[in-house]
């Protein structure tokens, strides 16, 4: 059946009670009504949520789970992991590629994302050739995200250089060799998957592989509204490196230079003064944070306390996927400034002071927007995307509207999702994704010919 009745659901105006939706084939809600009576036969549940959205994915990058986490020699941060990566990067082949990000899209599911955005940069064969399908590997992440029911947002990423002042690429990054007319020729070839599962942006990958003319070109060319997406002062050097390029801070650099509006999502954001803090929330874009990445990789603390005075808008990621939990995504945000500010509860607004509920609803629509799809909203003419927590389990038992979103975030580690439907499909029951033990096979097969790269 094309319905669920929901004795509590989180709507766009907060918790409401005796929830009837309807979906149709599609994969568009057609009906969302509160206190409705309980149709026949219309299964029941407890708690429905809108699934959240994973507004930044290096697919691929889930194969390096847990083999980084070895000290080098001297002071280890994001550039020596960058080495491991590059030697995964040279040696994936498109069957892998596929393979992993299904396994990734499967657990992403599982634990309540159902949208997702793939910053995708691996465009070019092992030795810089290109394939005889140019758009191969991203079709090879839609092909993942069809099998799994992952709603997605393609973002093949425009990479030119190495660094500030147009350094050549080294030998290792020829895998994602792009100019401008690379990345539109993929998006137009990505056109025809287009639809309610599936969105085309681009991303340049950030202002130290992308010149600024460069970033300008391929947003005035992009078709109108689609997303754009870039990496930005990231890591402390970053922001060194384009002070000494530019004289300027790389988001102070990129809002000088450009129009940034809402179309856009600032990934990390990581080290902003307090001028480009208010600049971004100003132009709209989405803040992208990625707690557990940028946490694994030693980058620092967005300054999320000031952003939401400003009134920014903001997403979270999973990244290079240490974690695949939205959960520990929000948890991680909150309880980084916690740490930072010495205080609790920070991330609330006058209107909004269940921090949980803030949290989730805040990334929602962030997320959404970043995504360019009609997600993030249990409402009529949204894609059918929805959450069912286990209200049997007993950090849930008794609980009120208002403590849901409390009890699922910040008590416990075990994963309170039990069925995600994601489109119009049901792809997680009970738990488990619908495809798991042939999409497990396809992942151990690739892992068990790339583990000797770790060696």
């Amino acid at each position: 059946m094309r319905a669920l009745f929901a004795r509590h659901a989180l709507l766009p105006d907060g918790w409401q009670r005796d929830v009837l939706l309807e979906w149709d084939a599609h994969g568009d809600l057609t009906r969302v009504q509160a206190q409705a009576a309980p149709p026949l036969a219309v299964p029941r549940t407890d708690y429905v949520l809108p699934g959240m959205v994973n507004l930044h994915s290096h697919a691929f990058q889930r194969a390096l789970g847990g083999l980084t986490e070895r000290a080098g020699d001297g002071p280890d941060s994001f550039w020596t992991w960058r080495d491991l990566m590059y030697r995964f990067a040279a040696r994936i082949t498109p069957e892998q590629i596929e393979a992993i990000a299904a396994q990734l899209f499967a657990e992403c599911l599982r634990h309540g994302y159902t949208s997702l955005c793939e910053f995708h940069y691996l465009q070019r064969g092992p030795n810089g050739e290109t394939y005889a399908r140019p758009a191969e590997t991203a079709e090879r992440v839609a092909a993942a995200g069809h099998a799994t029911g992952m709603g997605l947002t393609l973002l093949p990423v425009l990479y030119s250089h190495a660094g500030f002042g147009e350094q050549p690429l080294r030998p290792e990054q020829r895998r994602f060799r792009t100019g401008v007319d690379d990345i539109l020729a993929i998006v137009e070839a990505l056109s025809p998957l287009r639809g309610g599962q599936l969105e085309v942006g681009a991303a340049p990958h950030s202002l130290r592989a992308a010149t600024i003319d460069q970033v300008r070109e391929l947003a005035a060319s992009l078709p109108a509204g689609r997303p754009l997406h870039i990496h930005i002062a990231e890591q402390q050097a970053e922001v060194e490196q384009s002070i000494k390029f530019s004289s300027r801070r790389p988001v102070e650099y990129l809002m000088e230079q450009l129009s940034v509006d809402e179309r856009w999502c600032l990934v990390h954001a990581t080290h902003l003064n307090d001028e480009e803090v208010q600049a971004l929330a100003r132009s709209g874009a989405v803040a992208g944070l990625c707690p557990t990445t940028e946490a694994n990789l030693g980058d620092g603390l967005f300054p999320l306390q000031s952003f939401i005075a400003a009134g920014g808008r903001f997403g979270v990621g999973s990244d290079s996927h240490v974690s695949q939990s939205p959960v520990e995504e929000l948890r991680w945000l909150e309880y980084g400034q916690r740490l930072l500010h010495q205080r609790r509860n920070v991330a609330f607004t006058p209107a909004q002071r269940d921090v949980g509920q803030y949290l989730w609803q805040a990334a929602l629509r962030g997320g959404a927007q970043a995504t360019g799809r009609k997600v993030g909203l249990l409402a009529e003419g949204m894609r059918a995307d929805l959450l069912v927590l286990d209200g049997s389990h007993p950090n849930l038992d008794g609980a009120q509207d208002a403590d849901v979103l409390g009890r699922f975030l910040f008590c416990g580690n075990d994963n309170l999702v039990r069925d995600v439907l994601c489109g119009g499909r049901w792809v997680v029951q009970g738990g488990r994704h619908v495809a798991q033990d042939a999409i497990t096979q396809r992942y151990r097969q690739a892992m068990t010919q790339l583990r000797e790269v770790s060696q």
